[in-house]
């Protein structure tokens, strides 16, 4: 599996209640091995910036494809950018006065972030939060985050990490583990052929990290599962996700609601729109899956 030393950032979110215990910052790493066809941040999937078109946000100037020298900007193109033409480099954004044009992933030098961080500590303190990495998947850049887990350490704060569980267990192991305090561990499909066919890779890695994590480690896991409706939501998929968790010794399993907000950011990404619901299910539908799901977990 590749690894590399200097990630890009797609978003650092704050004021968070969401992403684990108080008031946390939450750091978005971009890339990913994983190609979810349900990725609810799908700008999170290449490792390399993007960038994302707003149409909403377009008022036609022109000032766009006046300063792009590759002529990948057309004004009557709906989409703006001819994506095989465009190198990235991202005059465009910079000449964009609505701000339709946005470039996603921005580097920040590990000390830089640090601070960033750091600036939010009393918020962590009195409120018992920290700041939590997600993705993407943050664990594709473990020398990047071991030093910027070190940074945070210092100051005692907690680290919540969120994870799709495809990395290499070593790395992860020596160099992020024994800084985390919490860990999210999603688990979207249990059958391997089926996992491949959703997210381009088998699960075969995913289960044996989940498994190691949960032996060998002192970090609370709370194992997770994305709600994708037609896809995880099978009576199958839940029990098979329920019982492997169950063996392999996981005491806290939950289900995530689905999120179909990935949709809309494919197409300013110039991404084919995927075959999903294009709005969240309704409360009744959820509850039926819940109820569904508690009862697995008891068998």
């Amino acid at each position: 599996m590749t690894e590399r030393n200097y990630p890009l950032i797609v978003d650092i979110k704050k004021d968070s209640h969401e992403d684990g215990p108080g008031i946390r910052s939450v750091v978005f790493f971009k890339g990913c091995l994983l190609r979810c066809i349900f990725c609810q941040n799908i700008e999170a999937q290449e490792s390399e910036a993007e960038i994302a078109f707003s149409i909403r946000k377009c008022i036609k100037c022109g000032k766009c494809e006046e300063v792009c020298q590759q002529k990948a900007i057309d004004i009557n193109f709906p989409g703006r950018i001819h994506r095989d033409r465009c190198i990235r480099c991202s005059i465009c954004v910079n000449f964009c006065p609505t701000g339709a044009l946005k470039i996603v992933g921005v580097y920040y030098p590990v000390d830089v972030l640090t601070k960033i961080l750091l600036r939010y500590e009393p918020f962590y303190r009195h409120s018992g939060g920290g700041v939590t990495f997600s993705g993407g998947e943050c664990t594709l850049y473990p020398d990047y985050l071991e030093i910027l887990l070190k940074n945070l350490k210092i100051h005692g704060i907690h680290i919540v990490l969120e994870t799709a569980g495809y990395f290499s267990y070593r790395s992860f192991a020596q160099k992020i583990l024994p800084y985390v305090d919490f860990i999210y561990y999603d688990i979207k499909i249990i059958d391997p052929e089926k996992h491949r066919e959703y997210t381009g890779k088998s699960n075969d890695i995913i289960l044996d990290n989940l498994n190691r994590l949960l032996k060998e480690s002192r970090i609370e896991v709370h194992t997770r599962i994305p709600l994708i409706p037609g896809i995880t939501t099978s009576h199958d998929n839940l029990l098979g996700i329920a019982k492997f968790v169950r063996e392999a010794g996981a005491s806290d399993i939950s289900l995530l609601s689905y999120n179909p907000m990935g949709i809309g950011m494919a197409e300013k990404l110039g991404k084919p729109k995927p075959f999903l619901p294009e709005s969240f299910m309704r409360p009744d539908e959820e509850e039926s899956i819940y109820a569904i799901f508690r009862e697995l977990i008891k068998e």
